[in-house]
């Protein structure tokens, strides 16, 4: 079983992508695909007049401030993303089927009663806040679908025990899949080659790290959404994962390369 997480930001080409998926599963590669949609809702918010708005943590973490309308573009865009996967997947031959968390309970969790931010040296409460962190994968639901030949294609939404939908982070929502899954490897695409030992610079690429160098890279080297990244590797680590490889979407073989070396492999 392979898990791949395909991040949401600008510059990778989701043709290239599909084209890999396809030729994978046609192979008789099991995959489930989790996609993310920052840039989509970035771009939809500022046309709605409602732009992104984002909050850094009292630990360094930043996130998107996600009130009810936030939340409800957010929404929107991983909608419509979701969508054109499945049309690009499906154009290719491959039997994509599409959906969120939200639906049939497939990510469940706990809305943040509150989220602490920092801003000018100060800390903040936002009480009007629609994240959450998952507690329980429908593993159920996603083994009925692969077992009746489908290649789920999911958003990054949770639903809460009252029913509420919650904007979660996308790499540990891959990462709680591919444990529930019990999957060999979890792949995050993003739109660099990996974790750099010195930011930007690519060829300071580390192309191994040993899980236990993990923690320590990701509070010493990983830079803005990379901590997301690694956090999320830990949590898939932790969940009995043989190995997470951070690769670079941006490749003509995205999934292909990684799965060959080309990247940053933990293990």
């Amino acid at each position: 079983m392979l898990v791949i997480k395909i991040g949401g930001a600008a510059g990778i080409d989701y043709s290239n992508l599909c084209a890999d998926i396809a030729r994978l599963a046609a192979q008789g590669q099991p995959i489930v695909l989790f996609h993310g949609g920052s840039d989509g809702a970035n771009t939809l918010g500022e046309q709605l007049g409602h732009p992104p708005r984002f909050i850094t943590s009292p630990s360094g973490h930043t996130s998107r401030q996600t009130d009810r309308r936030t939340l409800e573009i957010f929404m929107m865009a991983t909608a419509l993303l979701n969508r054109q996967f499945v049309e690009r997947l499906r154009g290719l031959g491959v039997n994509a089927l599409g959906l969120s968390g939200i639906d049939g309970g497939l990510l469940q969790g706990t809305r943040k009663t509150n989220v602490r931010a920092v801003e000018h040296g100060r800390v903040r409460v936002i009480r009007d806040d629609w994240t959450g962190s998952i507690d329980q994968v429908n593993r159920g639901l996603l083994q009925t679908l692969l077992s009746a030949g489908y290649l789920p294609v999911i958003a990054p939404l949770a639903v809460s025990n009252v029913g509420e939908p919650l904007n979660i982070d996308g790499d540990r929502g891959a990462a709680s899949v591919a444990v529930a899954l019990e999957a060999e490897t979890l792949l995050l695409l993003t739109n660099v080659s990996g974790l750099y030992r010195n930011f930007p610079n690519e060829s300071s690429l580390i192309g191994r790290l040993p899980r236990t160098e993990l923690a320590q890279a990701t509070e010493k080297l990983a830079q803005g959404r990379m901590k997301k990244k690694l956090l999320g590797a830990q949590t898939a680590l932790d969940g009995g994962l043989r190995r997470v490889i951070i690769g670079d979407g941006r490749r003509d073989q995205p999934i292909s390369d990684a799965l060959a070396g080309q990247g940053t492999i933990i293990e």
